[in-house]
């Protein structure tokens, strides 16, 4: 490189320098006006970063909710609550794809410990429950088919409800009401107490106990629901649909009626369908409300924009002083588009900020999972300052054509 070349450099350098001192200066100068105009920036990169941040927290929350309560399970219903006996549970059971079924038979009764009552909801279930609801037990051990005036209460039933805390080996009384109008109390020993939930779906509230002796107790023979385990997610639709086919055969149900939900006595669901359905809505709230904070961001854009056009032509007078001072139509284009940009930074980090407190808070207020895209946060950081690159292309170059001599007349 000849020695020409390296001062020709550093000459460039130097002005580069001196357009980013300058572009400092003319922005600390008006700092109101500053602030106000990457408004727009700061709430459009802060939306964006919230809103992309929350929708993968969500999105945890319902793949944590799915290891947690199970993904590949199918709950069939009854739209009366005798519907279904043993029968129905063993063609249930003795269906191909599926692995394990529990019944769920729920009946309102007062719970009393010591000298506190409450009125609470007790399930009748199997052993295979345990399984099915991927439910881990802090104390004691699980309820399984030989048991009997044995229970498994959650967490909250064992610290929080009463007052004082349940054991494992404890005892608690629980009575029942009978439809003939009857009360009948039992005495029931806590096996196991079920570890806190990091999901809000019900489990640290419930009291579980064996499904043959709640039948007993009410003189019943009948299950309300029945949770059945599909050996696979990848064929749980295939599963669902096989056994609703052998339902509505065993029931009665026309072939001509099998699409027809009102013609069957029961409901069908799996935990796929819902899970899908909670990702569909998750990402069609994420897009709309990104879509809101792209809007954001070019309405910020326009106002840097408009911002730098008022500046160019207030400046009109000191662009003829430095194109005379040896500033060329690039130095005078760069001095402008490096103001834009330093506006777009700032907004951005601002913004940055602003977006990662927003959704921190809101996760926590929600009890979300704590989850932050770092990539997102990059691109939407990188974003601003390309806005801003391209907002003051215009202005900037509005400012390097304009004619020396003209621009020195301006007042």
């Amino acid at each position: 490189m000849s020695k020409l070349e390296k001062k020709a450099g550093v000459s460039q350098m130097m002005k580069f320098i001196q357009s980013l001192r300058i572009a400092m200066g003319s922005i600390r100068s008006a700092k109101m006006r500053s602030i106000l105009t990457t408004l727009g920036i700061v709430i459009g990169v802060a939306a964006v970063i919230a809103n992309v941040s929350l929708g993968a927290s969500f999105n945890q929350h319902f793949a944590d909710f799915s290891l947690s309560a199970g993904s590949n399970y199918i709950v069939v219903e009854g739209k009366e609550p005798n519907l279904f006996h043993d029968n129905e549970m063993k063609l249930i059971d003795n269906t191909p794809g599926i692995v394990g079924i529990t019944p769920f038979k729920k009946e309102s009764a007062q719970v009393t410990y010591y000298s506190t009552s409450k009125r609470t909801n007790v399930y009748g279930v199997n052993e295979d429950i345990e399984e099915l609801s991927n439910i881990e037990l802090e104390d004691g051990a699980f309820l399984d088919d030989k048991d009997k005036y044995v229970t498994v209460i959650g967490h909250d039933i064992a610290n929080d409800k009463f007052d004082r805390k349940i054991f494992t080996q404890n005892s608690i009384d629980i009575t029942f009401h009978t439809n003939d109008g009857n009360s009948i109390t039992k005495n029931f020993m806590v096996k196991g107490i079920i570890e806190k939930s990091k999901n809000s779906h019900g489990i640290d509230d419930v009291i579980l106990i064996p499904v043959s002796t709640l039948n007993e107790i009410l003189g019943e023979n009948d299950y309300g629901t029945f949770r059945a385990m599909s050996s696979s997610l990848d064929t749980i639709k295939e599963t669902d649909e096989e056994v609703d086919k052998r339902l509505a055969r065993h029931f009665g149900v026309p072939t001509r009626d099998m699409e027809n939900e009102d013609a069957k006595p029961y409901y069908m669901s799996n935990q796929a369908e819902h899970l899908e359905r909670l990702a569909q809505v998750s990402g069609v709230l994420g897009a709309l409300l990104t879509s809101v904070a792209l809007i954001a961001l070019i309405v910020g854009s326009i106002g840097i924009m408009n911002i730098m056009l008022v500046t160019v032509t207030e400046r009109t007078r000191e662009i003829g002083i430095l194109k005379s001072l040896g500033f060329t139509n690039w130095n005078v284009l760069l001095l402008f588009i490096v103001e834009s940009i330093v506006l777009s930074v700032f907004g951005g980090l601002l913004g940055t900020g602003l977006g990662v407190a927003g959704a921190y808070g809101a996760q926590m207020l929600m009890k979300l999972p704590i989850v932050f895209p770092v990539k997102m946060i990059v691109v939407g950081f990188t974003v601003s300052v390309i806005v801003g690159l391209i907002a003051g292309v215009y202005p900037a170059n509005k400012a390097a054509r304009m004619n020396t001599v003209d621009a020195l007349r301006s007042e």
